[in-house]
């Protein structure tokens, strides 16, 4: 396969939407370390190193991953935590399934059970009643569902909670990020019924299989002509816990089964998932043997400038595995976590290209 451009038009596709319209119309979920506004930037990179297949290791919300399967590529996606793999099934692995009008009518209609886990357990917390109710009810429907349409649903609920959130995290209980916005106006019913279509609308057949997993990186096997790598940043200060700011999404994918919450917490969060990128003691060796694993790929990293181990260290164990190793500093500032000392504290975002 010849290099790609962002413009270039993905095999398979049956319309004539180009690369970059498509990943425009992406639903955007508010994720820690989201890299929405570098698409064209990645999308250069791997236009220069080109090739058929590709991994997205730590895939988050899942545009980068979407950004490859829409230049053409056939994309493994990967994440530790279970909403954004089954973000990805949805949109990157599903190539032909939508949720039609009798299927969301009967989402948003009258409960198919007397089911109230979230309605009972969540009770003055985040949302009102009638958008607790919602869920549990919305639930005993997906139930029924399989494949591409119950990823498709799970994703719409997923993000709605986010947007209706303040910030699209869950670590307070009380609306003091309440601006009047839309977004936090509008019901979970109606957000459902939006971002159904928002997915709805970027669901294309690309004419290449893909697959996504959930679990540990290590875990993921295969060789690829690019490995993406966007791990969890280990920052000097603060924290890079997805599960303290998003435990209710990861809880909501799966409806809390085989969860266990934190009942003594004041948000009901979930117990914290390890992984030794969220530790400095532990990053740095954890970065080592992810580049040892995928040494047979072109390796593509995004990295922050305020993580640790700093750029110097990071090009170094690249240089471990790879021959030619090449750091781009884009133009791109964004924040650590949500408090006011971590706004204040910008940061830029590097690419490291191991080939």
């Amino acid at each position: 396969m010849p290099p790609v451009t962002l413009i270039a038009e993905p095999s398979g596709a049956t319309t004539g939407i180009s690369a970059a319209a498509r990943v425009a119309r992406f639903p955007r979920l508010r994720y820690m370390g989201s890299k929405y506004r570098l698409v064209p930037q990645l999308a250069q990179v791997f236009a220069e190193i080109g090739g058929a297949t590709a991994l997205d290791a730590f895939s988050g919300s899942a545009v980068v991953a979407y950004t490859l399967k829409a230049l053409g590529y056939q994309v493994t996606t990967n994440d530790f935590l279970n909403f954004p793999s089954v973000i990805a099934e949805a949109t990157v692995v599903n190539q032909n399934e939508r949720l039609g009008d009798d299927d969301v009518e009967l989402i948003c209609g009258p409960p198919a059970d007397d089911r109230d886990f979230i309605r009972s357990t969540f009770d003055g917390l985040y949302f009102d009643a009638e958008d607790l109710t919602f869920l549990d009810s919305a639930w005993s429907h997906i139930d029924n569902l399989t494949g591409a349409k119950r990823a498709l649903a799970i994703s719409a609920l997923v993000l709605s909670a986010a947007r209706k959130q303040p910030r699209g995290v869950f670590t307070f209980t009380d609306r003091r990020y309440d601006d009047g916005r839309r977004d936090l106006r509008l019901a979970l019913r109606e957000h459902f019924r939006e971002r159904v279509m928002e997915y709805n609308a970027v669901i294309f057949d690309s004419g290449a299989f893909s697959r996504a997993l959930c679990g540990d990186v290590s875990a993921v096997t295969g060789t690829y002509d690019i490995a993406y790598l966007d791990p969890p940043y280990a920052p000097p200060r603060d924290d890079n816990c997805y599960i303290k700011r998003y435990h209710f999404l990861e809880g909501l994918s799966v409806y809390w089964r085989g969860q266990r919450i934190m009942e003594s917490t004041r948000t009901k969060k979930l117990a914290k998932k390890y992984t030794p990128f969220s530790y400095k003691h532990t990053v740095t060796q954890a970065l080592y043997q992810t580049f040892e694993q995928f040494k047979d790929s072109s390796i593509v990293l995004s990295y922050s400038s305020n993580a640790v181990p700093d750029a110097h260290t990071i090009k170094a164990l690249l240089r471990e595995v790879k021959d030619s190793v090449e750091v781009r500093r884009l133009d791109h500032r964004y924040s650590f976590g949500t408090h006011a000392a971590a706004r204040r504290r910008k940061v830029c975002e590097y690419l490291f290209i191991g080939q």
